[in-house]
């Protein structure tokens, strides 16, 4: 099989005129590309290009396209009745519902129109693209490659290769969605392929954690915007994907994996789906909706005063350090000596650890003891946790104290890495397991993360920012403290905290 695409006049086919195919069929044709689109319903594809004409008419008003330009791409998209007019392609995109089935009976009928080097490409973004391949006359042409939703807005695109494609085929492809204007990533043939693989650890964790009911859902999100940068909190991202969308691509990647525990599916997530529950699209999901736009949940006012002396332990030294400077900020007066007096409120600063663990191995008075995140940012938001004995006197303390400067501060009860820290080394560990298998580079993956879902960083990048013995440390203790296989760290992740190397060293 000969693979080459055209660098001038070519003809792209997209069939599907739905969202993703009419989202396809605009960057196509702003790339130069002339595209056939259809659709199994016959008014569709005339909609679709109708829409991309509206889409494209506002890009100009808003001046990032010119006039020109918006019409020689709207006059590139021309809606077909047949498939059989795709004849002629040298590329075909296919965007119909995600069954295997539906696909595969696609394929086969496409494989009897185009020519025997069209390359067959499937926007599918969970199904296996080796097993789409498998009934193929010729499944070396076919591969993946999947845009995300708005495809306009989106610059990513993920290609890839399944175990029989040709490399040649994903090489074209690179080149056609850089030609789209979009960024792409080689991925091997995996399951939720690379995106879709890490965002289930912000979703899964957050949800586990709160079934534990350590933290309710505002407060989850209010620390992974406010301490971690995340521009959406888990539970709020949940409700705007809606749970009939992810709930289901979170159980079919867990089941393709074999029951993985680190995609375990989470029983909140399944009874809010059973409940109909499913977010803004149902006007109630995890927060009730008032038109587009969720209904503010108070949050409790903090505390003002702190009648105890404060104590800070010194056995996690540079989380400590962190907070005797923010202390200090405050105007906060800090016991010195290595053991808190008598009724002091006792802060401490684990990594990994609950506030029960410091409280026992420190010898400190559980009733006195209060823990505080110092991983993350601390500038929006606070966190402290307590042990089941702490005195709610001196966990109002601690936030009366922490909260000097007006800075909310979110409590918790007790948790193996509060909030932040847990849900933070899932996705670093979601990452480092995918480097190990070779889905992809370690720059792709962290490049396709944050342009496809939007993190502050990416899966690696997030370890090496916050170093990989400490996301080790974080998973070793979770993973001891609750027994859970989920919590067990890659290989690739210890090996390079062992040598003191990046994430992002590739082997």
């Amino acid at each position: 099989m000969s693979v080459s695409l055209p660098q001038t006049d070519l003809i792209l086919g997209v069939v599907g005129a739905g969202a993703m195919g009419r989202g396809i069929a605009q960057v196509a044709a702003i790339g130069g590309m002339t595209v056939l689109l259809f659709d199994s319903r016959p008014e569709a594809a005339a909609e679709a290009r109708q829409y991309v004409e509206k889409m494209l008419a506002r890009a100009v008003e808003k001046n990032t396209l010119s006039a020109p330009d918006a019409q020689a791409a709207i006059g590139r998209i021309r809606p077909i009745a047949n498939l059989a007019e795709l004849a002629a392609c040298h590329l075909v995109i296919e965007a119909v519902v995600e069954n295997l089935k539906v696909k595969q009976e696609m394929f086969a009928e496409l494989e009897d129109i185009v020519s025997d080097d069209c390359i067959i490409a499937s926007n599918t973004s969970s199904l296996s693209i080796t097993t789409i391949a498998a009934r193929a006359r010729r499944p070396q042409r076919i591969a993946g490659f999947h845009f995300f939703n708005p495809v306009p807005l989106m610059r990513l695109v993920e290609v890839i290769d399944g175990l029989l494609t040709l490399p040649a085929v994903g090489d074209a492809l690179m080149d056609v969605g850089r030609r789209m204007g979009r960024e792409p990533v080689r991925v091997k043939d995996a399951p939720g392929f690379l995106v879709n693989q890490v965002g289930r650890a912000y979703t899964l964790e957050a949800a586990h954690l709160v079934s534990e009911g350590i933290a309710s859902f505002a407060d989850v999100d209010a620390v992974m915007r406010d301490m971690v940068g995340f521009r959406m909190g888990p539970f709020e991202l949940l409700d705007l994907v809606g749970l009939d969308v992810n709930h289901p691509a979170t159980e079919a990647i867990y089941r393709q994996f074999y029951e993985e525990p680190r995609y375990r599916p989470s029983v909140l997530m399944q009874g809010h789906l059973d409940a109909g529950l499913l977010g803004s699209k149902s006007k109630r999901g995890f927060y009730i909706y008032d038109g587009a736009k969720a209904a503010p949940v108070a949050e409790a006012p903090a505390p003002t005063e702190c009648p105890y002396p404060v104590w800070v332990s010194r056995a996690e030294a540079e989380t400590a350090a962190r907070l005797l400077a923010l202390l200090d900020g405050l105007g906060v007066t800090v016991e010195g000596g290595e053991r808190p007096s008598a009724n002091a409120l006792c802060l401490v600063t684990p990594v990994g650890e609950d506030a029960t663990q410091c409280a026992v191995a420190q010898g400190l008075d559980a009733r006195r003891t209060v823990a505080v995140d110092m991983l993350f940012n601390t500038q929006k938001r606070r966190c402290v946790m307590s042990t089941p004995l702490t005195d709610p006197a001196y966990r109002d303390a601690a936030r009366a104290v922490l909260g000097k400067d007006g800075v909310p501060v979110t409590a918790l009860r007790d948790s193996p890495g509060f909030i932040a820290q847990r849900i933070v080394a899932m996705i670093v560990n979601i990452g480092v397991s995918i480097a190990q298998q070779r889905t992809a580079s370690p720059d792709d993956i962290n490049k396709a993360v944050k342009l496809g879902l939007g993190y502050p960083h990416g899966p690696l990048g997030f370890g090496d920012t916050l170093g990989p013995k400490t996301i080790q440390k974080i998973l070793v203790s979770m993973q001891q403290r609750y027994g859970d296989q989920r919590y067990r760290p890659g290989l690739w992740l210890v090996r390079r905290a062992e040598l003191g190397a990046p994430l992002t060293l590739q082997d």
